[in-house]
């Protein structure tokens, strides 16, 4: 048996110098996450280093050389897999753009580094999971965590907090439940349009798949603008943006929908790429997984119907129409230069035909008038003593969904776990996120709050960007883009 003393003289100044790293960043570390019981951690880097009394590389004494060989590999990918679970906690994140509700922002098939330090990182609430995997196993598919541990919501230390027109990665709200035969409408809206509901959805599991729960940190990832903080008023009016009564600018890359009125002429591909439209701008699915041309002859239409959208006829020629085109003000400008473009019309909004938050409550609200919605903020009070079917209705998914407790109400009475009140004071912070591409973004006007335990981090790179419509000897590449800053400012 080595002694102690023996141990320690046949440790190198080389094994000496690492022990003495790795118990400064564990120490380090220790202090920023508030637990003392990592200091445990040197105790076997001691060990690892020093002592060795678990023989923590066994397999390099053995005579086989291919079972050698193999525990190099998995020595190697254990090691990685470890750091790489430790990055993406704490530190940074990668993150693909999957939609167009921040164009011209950021773009779909841009691939973002997410920093976690930028708001601060979130203690793991949902620890034992595969890295790189938000929630599916790749290849293989299946939940890529166990439910069990859940730890509470706490947030280490970072370099600052949410602002306003800050673009903010975080989990889907109300991606709690997932049908997943169907994971690209969330389980609220499908229980909406389901004649019997949630029952329905559940009793269809042909078409809608198993019902599944995610804790907050497997949800999905969602990236916005946060336009409105806690405690603050948010409203929407002719598509302009109020925060407690004060207009707030519409960013500078910010996308309408506009009808494009010619003369006739067919607009080619290569001047939609000019002025920055995508492919998947101009054409659209027909619902049968073909793409038609957003575009209609006028010709036929009546001189009442030219003058209800405010299209011009010149000599007898109604022109051509394109419509719900995607364009920031700057490619409006580059548009109208045309000699063959006539008209460009803001698209007016189409009243009653979605669904705006709060869930089963008539407010009359759209996508360009929306609110006075008062932000929860962590602190703050609602009382129950008046328009109490409204701030049920705005504020029971924070109560029950986020803050986990039981809402009942009925005869005009608020009973909050048991318990009848006249007032709830919130213990989380919410935001108010929109996206960029205004009349083509599922943001907070459809879903509501995002609360704070479900921020994951700021965007600040661009590290690769791939155009989905080309390939990739054909400009696949956006060249430009990568490496570029993505703190898009307003």
């Amino acid at each position: 048996m080595i002694s102690l003393k023996e141990r320690f003289s046949k440790a190198t100044r080389r094994q000496w110098i690492w022990f003495a790293v790795w118990t400064i960043a564990i120490l380090l570390f220790s202090v920023w996450y508030g637990n003392p019981w990592i200091l445990l951690l040197i105790v076997l880097f001691f060990d690892a280093y020093i002592t060795k009394y678990i023989p923590w590389t066994f397999w390099k004494k053995s005579k086989n050389k291919s079972f050698r060989k193999v525990m190099e590999w998995v020595d190697a990918i254990i090691f990685a897999l470890i750091a790489v679970y430790f990055i993406n906690v704490f530190f940074f994140q990668n993150y693909q753009i999957p939609t167009s509700s921040l164009e011209k922002s950021l773009l779909v098939g841009d691939f973002l580094a997410v920093s976690k330090l930028s708001y601060g990182p979130r203690a793991p609430m949902t620890p034992l999971s595969f890295p790189l995997a938000q929630h599916t196993m790749p290849v293989v598919g299946g939940k890529s965590y166990l439910d069990k541990p859940q730890w509470k919501y706490r947030r280490l230390k970072g370099f600052g907090n949410v602002k306003r027109n800050d673009i903010v990665v975080f989990n889907f709200p109300v991606g709690d439940s997932v049908a997943l035969n169907m994971q690209g409408v969330d389980y609220y809206t499908l229980s909406s349009y389901n004649p019997n509901g949630r029952e329905g959805i559940r009793s269809d599991k042909r078409t809608y798949g198993d019902i599944v729960y995610r804790p907050v940190d497997r949800r999905e990832n969602y990236v916005k603008r946060c336009i409105g903080l806690p405690g603050e008023t948010v409203a929407l009016r002719n598509d302009s943006v109020f925060i407690d009564g004060q207009f707030q600018p519409n960013p500078k890359l910010s996308q309408h929908n506009y009808m494009i009125q010619t003369d006739g002429s067919v607009i080619s591909p290569q001047v939609f790429e000019e002025i920055g439209i995508n492919i998947g701008d101009y054409f659209s699915d027909n619902g049968y997984g073909q793409s038609m041309l957003k575009m209609q002859d006028l010709s036929q239409l009546d001189s009442l119907n030219m003058a209800l959208y405010s299209l011009q006829q010149r000599n007898g020629n109604n022109g051509r129409l394109y419509y719900n085109i995607p364009m920031t003000n700057e490619m409006v400008d580059k548009l109208k230069s045309k000699p063959f473009i006539w008209n460009i019309i803001k698209e007016k909004e189409q009243v009653g035909m979605s669904s705006y938050y709060p869930f089963g409550y008539e407010t009359g609200w759209t996508r360009d008038t929306f609110g006075p919605l008062w932000i929860p903020k962590k602190g703050q009070t609602v009382t129950f003593d008046t328009d109490v079917d409204f701030k049920v209705a705005a504020y029971r998914r924070c109560i029950e969904n986020y803050e986990g407790n039981q809402l009942e109400y009925r005869d005009g009475k608020v009973s909050i776990n048991g318990q009848q009140v006249d007032s709830y004071t919130f213990s989380l912070d919410y935001y108010f996120m929109m996206g960029d591409n205004r009349h083509n973004s599922a943001d907070s006007r459809v879903w509501g709050f995002v609360p704070e335990d479900h921020i994951v981090g700021r965007p600040i790179l661009i590290w690769l960007s791939l155009e989905k419509d080309k390939g990739w000897f054909n400009g696949k590449i956006r060249w430009k883009r990568l490496f570029r800053s993505a703190k898009i400012p307003a």
